[in-house]
């Protein structure tokens, strides 16, 4: 097996590693922060991942995988290097391109002192030509080697979806090698070859700019489903019968447009589309293009989340000095995640509208606090957040929630209403029983 290191510890990173460990590769992992590497080190993961902890922490005591401080032990102790930093977004919605540029320069100064051919693999998202023009660039001037001759390098994409990192890695649909060169393309197939054998997934092989565009294009159509049911949902609420639900469920069925990411709800968040979006948006205006779905994907999805205020104060009749329950916080169920996460938004106007808040989360409540700081009140469990409220905003649709009966809500709240933002409720038996409306439903 050959050795490999990472150079970043978030969630493509730390999973990329570990998954890659299970599989008997050595890997080593090398973060600038040095609490996370201690924590790795100790087998323990530094966010809520399922079933990432488990596998992160066999690794390290079967000695397959470890973390280092020096970035140059990294790359002298493997044959290739994959950069899963971030790239986070500017005011300005461009591309803060620092980790990268920072992660390029030591893998360069490293290999200044490495005999042989070595392959770097980035797997941050950047923009097109971001590999060859940056990366590229910043290795050969701080290595004094030559690509494509002393050093190998590669696009790899990652499709990961927070809350799934861990089956995404062991059951992608496809895998994206964009090749400066044919040696470089060869040698990462045959580490997933490795890999994954028998159930090896479609592979393309292209040039970097494809391979990089093939990400920013993917998240894009993704967050324009989601977006376009959201604007279908809507227009339900003004239609007397109309439910997004079965509008879905009958476009879903068609095979050219199928059934994934149309489900209607409170918006997107999460630390991928918003940003590699804008990124996108930015890029193409520096390009004298305009990308008109693109800003009318970022357009819906700013309103969404006060949607489901207005639905809170259509139903109690305002908010001022009302006591608000709020079901989940992180951006998606399965992550403690609360990047740009709709519930952000939502408080926010609960409380500027003089609203009680208080909030639940399975796993988000520790990032709550950072955030929500003493502007709301923290429940422990559902039971403590529901109980004396006025009204409940369904806003992250985790299991634990999607469990309460119509009697739960009756027996806790104050006035039993409420607001189903990721519709996980039958509206048929909800209304029945309580004060109740869900995005999409008239």
């Amino acid at each position: 097996m050959k050795a490999i290191s990472i150079f970043g510890l978030g969630y493509v990173g730390l999973t990329t590693a570990a998954c890659l460990a299970s599989r008997g590769f050595k890997v080593i992992c090398f973060d600038v922060d040095e609490v996370k590497v201690d924590a790795v080190n100790s087998g323990k993961t530094p966010f809520f991942e399922p079933k990432l902890d488990e596998l992160l922490r066999r690794a390290v005591e079967e000695g397959y995988l470890r973390a280092v401080k020096d970035p140059k032990m990294a790359v002298l102790n493997s044959e290739v290097t994959f950069i899963t930093v971030g790239t986070p977004s500017r005011d300005d919605g461009s591309v803060d391109l620092t980790y990268v540029e920072s992660a390029s320069r030591m893998i360069g100064e490293a290999l200044r002192l490495k005999s042989g051919w070595h392959l770097v693999v980035v797997k941050s998202t950047v923009l097109p030509m971001t590999t060859e023009n940056v990366v590229k660039r910043i290795i050969e001037e701080a290595s004094g080697k030559s690509c494509g001759e002393e050093f190998g390098l590669c696009v790899n994409p990652e499709f990961l979806r927070e809350g799934s990192a861990v089956e995404d890695t062991f059951k992608p649909d496809r895998i994206i090698i964009g090749e400066v060169d044919r040696r470089s393309g060869d040698f990462l197939e045959g580490i997933y070859r490795g890999f994954y054998g028998d159930e090896l997934p479609p592979i393309i092989r292209t040039t970097p700019v494809n391979a990089e565009l093939i990400k920013y294009a993917n998240n894009a159509f993704l967050a324009m489903k989601v977006s376009f049911i959201n604007m279908i949902a809507n227009l339900c609420q003004k239609i007397p019968g109309a439910d997004v639900e079965v509008v879905a469920r009958g476009i879903g069925l068609d095979k050219r447009v199928g059934p994934l990411f149309l489900k209607a709800g409170a918006g997107w968040g999460g630390s991928c589309f918003r940003k590699d979006l804008e990124a996108i948006l930015d890029y193409a205006v520096k390009n004298c293009l305009e990308l008109p779905l693109i800003e009318a994907t970022l357009k819906v999805n700013r309103s969404q989340p006060y949607r489901v205020v207005e639905l809170a104060r259509g139903l109690i009749g305002g908010l001022n000095g009302r006591r608000i329950s709020v079901l989940g916080l992180a951006f998606k169920p399965g992550t403690d995640d609360m990047r740009d996460a709709v519930s952000i938004k939502i408080v926010r106007k609960l409380i500027e509208e003089g609203a009680e808040v208080v909030v639940y989360d399975p796993k988000a409540m520790e990032n709550a606090r950072r955030i929500f700081g003493e502007d709301v009140e923290y429940a422990s469990n559902v039971e403590e957040c529901l109980k004396d409220s006025e009204c409940a905003i369904i806003v992250t649709e985790w299991d634990e929630f999607r469990m309460l009966k119509p009697e739960n809500f009756i027996k806790l709240m104050k006035t039993p209403t409420v607001v189903d933002g990721r519709r996980i409720y039958d509206p048929k038996v909800y209304s029945k029983k309580l004060k109740f409306k869900a995005i999409g439903l008239s």
